[in-house]
């Protein structure tokens, strides 16, 4: 069995501990701090056995060379962007597999937010690790990569199963979906995502995990194929790669 455990972070990360409980081994994604793992791993008298990067940005890599050096850890990181990813020793790319113990993970290429964006898919546990490419309601902004990348990215993660749990790397979902409902605002399920949202916050806990489910109703990044969408920024006859980055650009514009 997986254990995950979200370490809220910085002024709105998220990094998870993942503990295979038949084996022992325990990864960590996408450290910003070293602090929070460190106290976490006493407590639960766990080894850090690898560390999982998404991408290169500091407050996903942050921690890196300090837990390695505390640990012994090995890190895993994309091969295209090796040079990037501190203390690299495990360098992937699209299709292959990472195993924790008993548990395995695919590794999927997401180029968009950066050039070099991979994340983690794991079947038997029904858990996405997405870093910085699919957020709860919204994608990550492009950085370094083409709207079309991240289109195609996006429609990597659309075709998982439902049910998949999604374990973003930041608590953005409340401002997501200020944005998601001026584009999107005869949406039900919207509203009432919204509402649970609001409920959630109010009692400062994570709106995470989402799910694939969830996000193909209500995260208009997904939905750039949906005629309400389209007709209220005023893209009817375009094509889904072309609503999506004027979604994008106007999200970016949103306040």
């Amino acid at each position: 069995m997986l254990e995950i455990l979200p370490l809220p972070d910085l002024q709105d990360n998220y990094i998870y501990l993942l503990h295979d409980t038949d084996s022992g081994l325990t990864a960590v994604i996408d450290p910003a701090v070293a602090d929070a793992v460190i106290d976490v791993l006493a407590e639960k008298s766990w080894q850090l056995d690898y560390i999982f990067n998404t991408h290169h940005h500091n407050d996903h890599v942050g921690a890196n060379l300090q837990l390695k050096q505390q640990t012994g850890c090995k890190i895993v990181g994309a091969a295209a962007d090796q040079a990037r990813i501190p203390g690299i020793d495990i360098r992937l790319g699209d299709g292959d597999v990472v195993e924790l113990g008993n548990q395995c993970f695919q590794v999927i290429d997401t180029p968009g937010h950066t050039v070099g964006h991979i994340v983690y898919y794991s079947a038997d546990s029904q858990a996405l690790f997405c870093g910085d490419t699919l957020f709860s309601l919204g994608c990550g902004r492009l950085f370094e990569g083409s709207a079309e990348q991240m289109w195609h990215s996006l429609q990597k993660l659309q075709v998982l199963p439902a049910e998949t749990r999604i374990y973003c790397a930041h608590e953005y979902t409340a401002a997501n979906g200020r944005f998601a409902l001026s584009v999107d605002p005869d949406n039900p399920q919207l509203r009432q995502r919204i509402a649970q949202v609001a409920e959630l916050r109010q009692q400062n806990r994570p709106t995470l995990p989402s799910t694939i489910g969830m996000e193909l109703a209500t995260n208009p990044f997904f939905r750039a194929h949906d005629l309400g969408i389209r007709n209220n920024i005023g893209m009817a006859d375009q094509s889904d790669s072309a609503v999506f980055r004027q979604l994008r650009l106007l999200k970016d514009q949103f306040r």
